[in-house]
């Protein structure tokens, strides 16, 4: 597996010059660099049905049609998929129904997922410029394995990082995944002065590939808009002249929905894992995430001035909006119930246009995608107009919404963005 884009939007971002930077304040958790990975098959969204059709010799018109019209929607239209035609002519009983097959998706997902997660961590290390032996911290974040020794010790391993690395592993928390990870990265690094965490996350879909049914039809829903790949971060405080911090994590905030856990389920089975997304998942993100991002925003060092009325307060079109795309539909609720402009959401929709729902790693993605767009700003030889929402923001918000339902959001500050622009 290789990384299929090859502009380091990353080391892009390190070449700017310093005076355009906001510097960090001291002690606080910082991303120091970002990496990617993707599995060697691209997926085209235009070629999903047919294909998926025939790969599991599905004949039923309405569950043909019922796929097309989600690809539609999804606005997905690339993905990177570790499952091919090579796999399943190797394994042809994963894409048949009601065969034990949980031994063999595992055997590919384990082996997928760290060979991917190494790629993409070696990619950010690059970025960052320092040396694997600075690395002090390991957190790993994957829904697509099972074993232990954890796929940290694997990738460990595989790094070449010190038998004394300290290591944590983040299992089964989906889509929240990666920004829980930097919410522990944080924490790490804060607490442990000259700390370099390095946060991997890894994810394939070959846990949930089986055939269609009408008895399952949200099965088709993941068909159409999930994807694998995987991402990566170093973290650290009190960065080195060497070191040019693209974000600072503020301040993180987790919270759960109490009676939601079936929202998104997800189960082990000897056929695999069993997935559901239930339909009112945009509604109950819609209804409780404007008071979980005030939660986050009174964290803003200019809030504790509000009752006096001295300073200038965060409001939503003053800041950036790093948001996992769980999905369309999360993204315009979002929209509609906060009352951003199309443009806020911009580095999310494109993640998931170019990548799909990637699970933990897409945060990464967008988080990537931000730092291109400075890059991209700082470049130019002469302002353009800024498009719709696209005005450079200091403060935002980095969330993410999965299994809980769990809310995990970040108040952080793009570093990279000009100065005077917000």
């Amino acid at each position: 597996m290789v990384s299929a884009r090859d502009v380091d939007t990353t080391t892009a971002a390190n070449k700017q010059q310093q005076a355009t930077c906001l510097a960090p304040n001291p002690g606080k958790a910082t991303i120091l660099a970002l990496g990617h990975a993707f599995p060697q098959q691209l997926v085209m969204q235009d070629y999903v049905v047919e294909g998926f059709m025939r790969n599991t010799n599905c004949k039923d018109p309405e569950l043909k049609e019922k796929l097309t019209r989600l690809c539609k929607t999804t606005t997905v239209k690339t993905r990177y998929v570790v499952m091919s035609d090579e796999i399943l002519k190797s394994y042809p009983e994963l894409a048949q129904e009601g065969l034990p097959t949980m031994k063999q998706r595992l055997d590919i997902s384990n082996k997928a997922v760290t060979q991917m997660a190494t790629e993409a961590s070696l990619a950010c290390i690059k970025a960052w410029g320092g040396d694997l032996s600075a690395i002090t911290h390991l957190v790993y974040v994957s829904s697509s394995e099972a074993r232990f020794p954890g796929g940290d010790l694997h990738l460990a391993r595989a790094l070449g990082l010190s038998p004394d690395v300290r290591r944590v592993m983040l299992a089964f928390t989906g889509c929240s995944g990666g920004v829980a990870g930097l919410r522990v990265a944080k924490g790490l690094a804060e607490s442990c002065p000259g700390a370099r965490v390095l946060l991997a996350t890894s994810e394939t879909t070959v846990a949930g590939f089986r055939p269609p049914s009408p008895d399952r039809p949200y099965d088709l829903v993941g068909v159409a808009l999930f994807g694998d790949g995987a991402g990566a971060a170093v973290v650290g405080t009190d960065p080195t002249d060497q070191e040019r911090p693209l974000f600072e994590l503020y301040s993180a905030l987790q919270r759960f929905l109490p009676d939601t856990e079936k929202t998104i389920d997800g189960r082990l089975t000897e056929e695999g894992i069993k997935f559901q997304l239930g339909r009112e998942l945009p509604h109950i993100i819609e209804a409780h995430v404007e008071s979980f991002c005030q939660k986050l925003i009174k964290e803003h060092p200019a809030a504790a001035a509000a009752e006096g009325d001295h300073g200038e307060q965060l409001t939503y079109d003053k800041m950036f909006w790093a948001v996992h795309p769980g999905g369309p539909a999360i993204l315009t609720k979002m929209e509609g119930r906060l009352g951003l402009d199309g443009g806020k959401l911009r580095a999310s929709r494109s993640a998931l246009r170019d990548f799909g729902n990637a699970s933990s790693n897409t945060i990464v993605y967008v988080l990537e995608n931000m730092v291109e767009e400075s890059r991209q700003r700082t470049e130019a030889p002469e302002p353009e107009p800024e498009p719709e929402g696209g005005q450079e923001c200091e403060w935002g918000l980095i969330l993410a919404f999965g299994p809980g339902i769990t809310f995990e959001g970040i108040l952080a500050r793009n570093l990279q963005a000009r100065l005077g622009a917000n």
